[in-house]
């Protein structure tokens, strides 16, 4: 199985996740966030990306004060300063999260903060979960993903819809 809490995986994938990787290499993303452990989730590392797929980095934070986490941001110099930020504080799970949207030369960018462990983050077990079952079903099973992915179809729903999945968001974590 891949170790997903380091990025060192993508350097050897498709074109895209090479290009991710160079890209959170460039602007070091992982050392700058070092202290929330950030991990890359999503359809990127798995490789059922389409086009407009983002980068979406977990990260744990006790956000007692959401201004801490967005200082850490500012000061990193993570985020260049002529590029539009959008800040959204949601609760996810009934934990407050905060959830943060910009554009990283050709990639959109999402930094999910919430104060739950990243491994044990819906988003980081999702991927495990479909990884697995990527495996399992192989490729045939992943480009009928990637179609359904192309059309507009949420992830977790598309694994639903493939493999008759009553709750995706439930029935993955148990997967």
């Amino acid at each position: 199985m891949i170790d997903f809490t380091r990025i060192d995986y993508l350097k050897d994938g498709n074109e895209r996740q090479r290009r991710a990787y160079e890209v959170l290499r460039k602007y070091k993303f992982f050392e700058k966030l070092n202290g929330c452990s950030p991990i890359l989730t999503g359809t990127i590392p798995i490789g059922i990306d389409i086009e407009t797929s983002d980068l979406d980095i977990i990260c744990e934070d006790d956000l007692e004060y959401e201004e801490d986490f967005l200082e850490i941001l500012a000061l990193s110099g993570l985020i260049p300063q002529d590029v539009e930020v959008k800040v959204e504080n949601i609760v996810v799970d009934g934990k407050k999260s905060i959830v943060v949207n910009f554009m990283l030369e050709e990639f959109p960018v999402e930094i999910f903060v919430q104060n739950t462990p990243t491994l044990e983050q819906n988003a980081y077990r999702h991927m495990v979960a479909e990884y697995k079952i990527l495996e399992e079903k192989g490729e045939e099973f992943k480009q009928k993903i990637i179609e359904l992915k192309k059309k507009g179809i949420k992830t977790e729903p598309a694994f639903g819809m493939l493999l008759n999945l009553e709750n995706p968001y439930e029935d993955l974590l148990k997967w």
